[in-house]
């Protein structure tokens, strides 16, 4: 079922579209399109669709910011921000480089970045601009990277010494306060299995400094592990696409893989986990220790089996539409401030768990 299951998306996908990092994070701004008068496309006090979306969409990705907004970013709707009373929507009408937003970071300063279908927008607290790919060269001065009309923008995440990472569909950069610079430029870098670093579907940074990276489709790179000094892929039980990165309470990490279940890593070896059938990959650990998975797609990648399960390292408990989930696909998970757990759906659902009961925020 899972070989299956990958290789049709991965037909569909191909059918539809066809740098150490080293340095501190400064306060200088790339080159930059603002746009300047905000339309704020709607306010809701739910999670409304005004674009014409599908159920084949999605709430793909979220966070809280740290005045405590949530933001939600879907793929075809642009992004959402809660202030806990009502929902904002920004669309391309507000800046954005393109209404599909795959991934959202806020950095260190407190701009909320968004990977879109179309290339990187920021959000500095009152616009939103496009920020272009621009490289430094030797002399210092930016040159503007020749791109496709369509550099998807997969993932960003920021390391513990300020630098921001972006994996496209056409190759990983790294943003270091000033201009943008390719990973594999990076001359002091071994990389001995050739590996391309395109199409990055997650980052996640280990207590020991190791950076893991899982790659996506096309290149399917498996998981690839930069140590500081070189990049090594491997792929432990098979799988190239790499979905999601979770690390738990016992520092051990979890794989998702989008064609062969799960894996975990305890500092020395990988493992397939095969002590639970029939659930879907990791997606999120909660401050209580608690590893959150998916269910199982179903063949059209819309539907659900079995909603979401909870591990709290003994137990697995599900949860399904009889206790208030849709039918539809998770795709997001976020656990708020407060303990809320926050889970985005195909459809452009969204749900809230507080512990006890499943709350609808989107229509």
């Amino acid at each position: 079922m899972y070989n299956l299951k990958n290789s049709i998306f991965s037909l569909l996908l191909a059918s539809i579209i066809f740098t150490s990092c080293n340095g501190q994070t400064k306060t200088n701004q790339p080159n930059k399109t603002i746009v300047e008068q905000q339309s704020f496309t709607s306010k809701n006090t739910k999670l409304t669709k005004t674009q014409g979306t599908t159920e084949h969409q999605n709430v793909h990705c979220s966070l809280q910011d740290k005045n405590g907004n949530l933001w939600f970013g879907t793929t075809g709707e642009g992004v959402y921000r809660f202030d806990g009373k009502e929902f904002t929507q920004f669309t391309e009408k507000d800046g954005l480089s393109n209404n599909k937003v795959w991934c959202i970071l806020e950095d260190t300063l407190g701009n909320i970045w968004f990977g879109t279908d179309g290339g990187v927008s920021r959000y500095d607290g009152k616009t939103i601009s496009k920020i272009p790919f621009i490289i430094s060269n030797s002399s210092g001065f930016g040159t503007s990277i020749p791109q496709s009309a369509k550099n998807m923008v997969w993932s960003i995440f920021q390391d513990k010494s300020g630098i921001i990472w972006f994996g496209t569909s056409e190759d990983l950069y790294c943003y270091e306060g000033k201009l943008f610079s390719r990973f594999l430029d990076k001359r002091n870098i071994s990389n001995n299995q050739n590996l391309k670093l395109n199409w990055i579907q997650c980052f996640l940074e280990d207590s020991n400094g190791t950076i893991w990276m899982g790659s996506g489709p096309i290149t399917e790179e498996g998981v690839i592990q930069f140590d500081g000094k070189s990049i090594t892929s491997s792929k432990p039980n098979g799988d190239g696409w790499i979905r999601y990165i979770v690390e738990d309470k016992n520092k051990k990490l979890w794989f998702g893989g989008r064609g062969r279940g799960n894996f975990i890593y305890d500092g020395k070896n990988f493992t397939q986990y095969t002590e639970k059938v029939g659930i879907g990959n990791p997606i999120l650990a909660d401050k209580l220790g608690n590893i959150w998975f998916t269910g199982e797609e179903k063949i059209s990648t819309v539907e659900s089996e079995r909603g979401i399960w909870c591990y709290d390292g003994k137990t697995f408990k599900n949860y399904n539409t009889n206790d208030g989930l849709s039918k539809y696909f998770v795709c997001s998970m976020l656990a708020d401030s407060n303990g809320n757990i926050w889970i985005g759906t195909r459809n452009c659902g969204l749900y809230r768990y507080d512990g006890k009961i499943f709350t609808t925020f989107s229509q």
